[in-house]
């Protein structure tokens, strides 16, 4: 059961809103700012403090959840397969390139290191997945980038939006995390649902669940940071 107070987590979705529109806004905490309309969709992130955790002792977690909303429709991905598994990532939208293609790259480390820099995710077919070690070396890998396996009877498009959706919860060596879990183009009522439930996901993958939370804040990409937990 989530631990965050819905009246607070409504206000500071409203403030962020309201921010992002331009408006004159009144933060959670009772101070007021006025906002500023950017020239593109600003994500609205969830910012969390861990305590009573340490991570040179404490098994480390690792979790992901896919939220039901799309928080991140602007990530941008790239297919790596077959001619036709290439065609169909074009047409959903999507960049590809084929074996040929990769082969091309010559495993040379910047130019492997520039194509990791230039998407946010990658898809290979189920055929090649297996190949791209030896067609690129360990550079996608490095990145945290190692594509994902396409089926050759799944929708391209249904995965991608699947990709978006997912948000990654991983303790590493401090005790502080950050994922996107919305945008300003969003509904409330569909922000709210979508930090709910990261949350309440995020408590159940520590050791005393909502105990090891200190904190959490939710703030737009250009907008002050609103705590709604404390």
């Amino acid at each position: 059961m989530s631990k965050v107070d819905s009246e607070l987590l409504a206000r500071a979705v409203d403030a962020i809103m309201s921010y992002a529109a331009g408006e004159a806004t009144t933060n959670a905490d009772g101070t007021t700012c006025q906002g500023k309309r950017r020239n593109f969709q600003e994500t609205i992130d969830l910012q969390i403090g861990l305590k009573n955790y340490d991570p040179s002792k404490d098994k480390r977690f690792a979790g992901t959840f896919k939220l039901p909303t799309v928080p991140r429709p602007n990530m941008k991905g790239c297919m790596l397969g077959s001619a036709v598994d290439c065609e169909k990532a074009v047409a959903a939208g999507i960049d590809a390139m084929t074996v040929e293609d990769l082969k091309k790259l010559n495993k040379n480390k910047k130019l492997v290191k520039k194509l990791a820099g230039k998407y946010d995710f990658f898809l290979a077919s189920a055929a090649l997945i297996k190949m791209i070690p030896r067609l690129l070396g360990p550079g996608l890998n490095r990145a945290g980038k190692f594509p994902t396996v396409v089926a050759a009877n799944e929708d391209i498009a249904r995965k991608v939006a699947d990709i978006q959706s997912t948000v990654k919860f991983q303790l590493k060596k401090v005790l502080c995390l950050n994922v996107a879990v919305g945008h300003v183009a969003q509904t409330k009522d569909e922000v709210i649902m979508n930090i709910s439930l990261a949350c309440n996901f995020l408590a159940s993958l520590l050791k005393k669940q909502w105990q090891n939370i200190g904190v959490l804040y939710v703030k737009s990409t250009m907008g002050p940071r609103q705590q709604i937990f404390f």
